[in-house]
């Protein structure tokens, strides 16, 4: 599953070159040319980083970085703008850039910080293929799950995703609103359903993990759903 990038630049010539080097590299990539449009998409898109200009028409990038924060806490956001005063760049961090490129930059430092900081974010997902737990095997290629009796359980493409999410965040409980933001690509708010629960059950069953103590997808009160790697 291709990570997905939001760019928000009103340059239009660097924007593209952006969006072209950000795209040959494998990324998934949405733009958008000024504030409105780019707050519109970093509320409304699911992406797994933003790079995000300070200045822009309308709704400024500090506007939309303060957005972010409150409806994406733990997405990671670059800032990229030719203000190199020490003072923005404070501000930038304060309201939880992850980091910050003055602009002119090459695509190969910018490349190179989008690597560093999409693998030090929390809500980054490894390129997994292949998922071990107690018991068996899930292949994502094949979507489905191989135990160790010889018993194959074929998993649906929605089942496969959500499996890779889960497995790729192992250790840490990932939320309800995370996954509606990055499996099913929904914006959570004001949206009341039960889908992803539907679905943990349906992945439980298919995983063999006991319904009323599973030891693989957990269920963490208050948090979400966390999973359990195999031995």
């Amino acid at each position: 599953m291709k990570q997905r990038i939001l760019v928000v630049e009103d340059d239009a010539a660097i924007r593209q070159g952006i969006v072209d080097a950000l795209g040959f590299s494998g990324y998934e990539v949405f733009d958008a040319p000024d504030g409105h449009e780019g707050l519109r998409m970093a509320v409304r898109v699911g992406f797994d980083l933003m790079l995000l200009d300070l200045v822009l028409p309308g709704p400024g990038g500090m506007e939309i970085l303060a957005e972010v924060r409150t409806c994406k806490p733990t997405v990671p956001v670059i800032i990229l703008t030719a203000r190199g005063e020490e003072a923005d760049r404070v501000k930038g961090l304060k309201l939880g850039a992850d980091d910050y490129v003055v602009k002119p930059f090459s695509i190969k430092e910018l490349l190179a910080r989008v690597e560093a900081v999409l693998r030090r974010s929390p809500e980054r997902s490894a390129d997994i293929k292949r998922i071990a737990f107690d018991g068996g095997v899930a292949d994502l290629v094949r979507r489905e799950i191989r135990f160790d009796n010889g018993k194959v359980a074929e998993i649906s493409e929605k089942e496969g995703e959500l499996l890779h999410y889960l497995a790729g965040n192992a250790g840490r409980a990932v939320s309800r609103d995370e996954l509606l933001r990055r499996v099913w690509r929904l914006d959570p708010t004001n949206i009341e359903t039960r889908t992803i629960d539907m679905h943990v059950t349906r992945l439980r069953e298919k995983l063999r993990d006991e319904p009323d103590d599973p030891k693989i997808i957990r269920t963490v009160r208050g948090k979400g759903y966390l999973f359990v790697p195999g031995k």
